[in-house]
């Protein structure tokens, strides 16, 4: 998939996620990138990133892989996060950047998924860093990929 069939999926099935201005930035193989700026419409009373935004971006950028790999695959699979935890290190202001670089690991548990018929759970992370690069906050996802 390419990052505009990402964001406009992002649009017309998370909603939510688009109306903050979470939207992918770059996706391969191996890795995936999103984005979300501090505006308005997703501050916290703190004149920062609210949590949860910054969630639905961190967890776009895990899902994404899942997505890409389960579509390469040509195969019917579903995805569904079952626990997640979040870190933060200091507020998220300006435009900050999730990235999550275990897309071989995703193919690698996709395949097995084919070849055995059998749910698989990964654990998937995305760290958050803002324009000079500091970090803001990481989120821990775990996923259950399972084939129809």
């Amino acid at each position: 998939m390419t990052v505009f069939k990402f964001n406009l999926f992002a649009l017309f099935k998370l909603p939510s996620a688009w109306i903050t201005g979470v939207r992918v930035k770059e996706i391969n193989e191996k890795f995936s990138i999103t984005t979300v700026k501090y505006r308005w419409i997703n501050q916290n009373p703190f004149r920062s990133l609210f949590w949860a935004v910054q969630g639905m971006a961190a967890e776009l950028s895990t899902g994404s892989l899942i997505i890409n790999s389960i579509i390469k695959s040509n195969k019917k699979i579903s995805m569904l996060v079952i626990k997640n935890k979040s870190e933060f290190f200091k507020k998220a202001t300006g435009r900050i950047l999730f990235k999550c670089s275990q897309g071989e690991e995703v193919e690698r548990i996709i395949n097995q998924v084919i070849e055995t018929s059998k749910p698989r759970v990964i654990n998937m992370s995305s760290i958050g860093t803002d324009e000079k690069g500091d970090k803001v906050s990481k989120f821990e996802f775990q996923w259950t990929i399972l084939k129809k």
